[in-house]
């Protein structure tokens, strides 16, 4: 009798044991298929550079933070993400202990070299050499060691807020009236219906007018003004992720997941995706800090870094506490390059 009551109680643990193992396995096969929906493009970090002669020390306080270039397409949304200017540039900075995330936006008119000498606005770098080149011009210009990226067009933006339910934003009434023709030409691209703000106040902004509000580049502060709106966007977007259920997760990865390109394996996702709820939005700015603009006739207007050497100081700080950073040679000459090719030096910024 004990015998097999034994047996029994064997049978019934071991049939358990499998129930969890298939279910272990089908969570697992469940978020592969979901991750299987983003497009993937492992970066040839041959063509990556990492500028030499930035000191040990430095190195060491970076790798303790996970550094992610984040890419905003004006594609009309075309599903096309190897290609196009980049209108939006965005270095997040994640420390690893912490796991805070600051927010530094590149403005895309900043004047950098993007490739083999060429000085011209950084966003040109993304359309002649796609996020490979892209990603080589943030590196060289600002001493970082940037391996990994996540591209997106304006269509997913606008899926993903209205998946959220929108977002609660404050606008002036300036911006309200600026947004109009943003949410019209959005409304075409995108067959939506949305509304203009009738004046300033604080709204539950849908996909077309978060992601116009966004957009809003002339008057309001330009594209310096433009990129803080950028962020007050991705910020609010983050907290209204981490306050959602789990069905809204799930349709978010159904729908937007396919219109999003990145270099991060399944693993590294998965790894991202388990501290989710444990990441905060910090502090958050724009770069160059000291800068000034120049027009040129073919250009048009250029931000300038004033200079590009100390800006990139100021960077390090900023992004990595590193208060003490001392910017490459690699750096130093795009920075001479820049005073003699612009007549703006150090101290010539605002």
């Amino acid at each position: 009798m004990r015998t097999k009551k034994k047996k029994l109680r064997r049978r019934i643990i071991l049939v358990a044991f499998e129930l969890i193992l298939l279910l272990v396995l089908a969570a697992v096969l469940f978020i592969v298929v979901k991750l299987s929906k983003i497009q993937k493009n492992d970066i040839n970090m041959d063509q990556v550079p990492v500028n030499e002669g930035i000191s040990e020390e430095s190195q060491e306080i970076m790798s303790g933070y996970r550094t992610i270039a984040l890419f905003g397409l004006d594609n009309r949304s075309t599903g096309k993400l190897s290609t196009g200017r980049s209108d939006v540039i965005m270095l997040a900075s994640i420390n690893d202990d912490t796991h805070e995330v600051k927010l530094l936006s590149v403005y895309r008119d900043s004047y950098l070299d993007t490739g083999g000498g060429v000085f011209e606005k950084c966003n040109a770098a993304y359309a002649k050499g796609g996020p490979e080149q892209a990603i080589s011009m943030l590196n060289t210009n600002l001493d970082l060691a940037i391996s990994d990226y996540v591209t997106v067009d304006f269509g997913a933006l606008v899926e993903c807020i209205d998946l959220l339910g929108g977002i609660e934003m404050t606008i002036t009434d300036d911006e309200a009236i600026l947004m109009l023709g943003y949410i019209e030409e959005i409304n075409k691209i995108t067959g939506g219906r949305s509304e203009c703000p009738p004046s300033g106040g604080t709204y539950t902004l849908d996909g077309v007018q978060a992601t116009a509000y966004a957009r809003i580049r002339y008057g309001g502060g330009d594209d310096y003004r433009r990129t803080e709106r950028q962020r007050a966007v991705l910020s609010a977007m983050v907290e209204k992720a981490q306050h959602s259920d789990l069905k809204t997760i799930n349709r978010l990865i159904d729908q937007v997941f396919g219109d999003i390109q990145t270099s991060f394996s399944n693993a590294d996702l998965l790894s991202l995706a388990a501290n989710m709820f444990h990441y905060s939005i910090g502090e958050t700015g724009g770069f160059p800090f000291e800068k000034n603009t120049k027009r040129y006739e073919k250009e048009g207007d250029v931000v300038v870094p004033c200079d590009l050497s100390s800006n990139v100081t100021q960077l390090h700080a900023f992004l990595y506490g590193d208060t003490d950073y001392v910017p490459s040679d690699t750096v130093q000459q795009n920075s001479t390059a820049i005073v003699q090719k612009t007549g703006f030096s150090k101290g010539d910024g605002f």
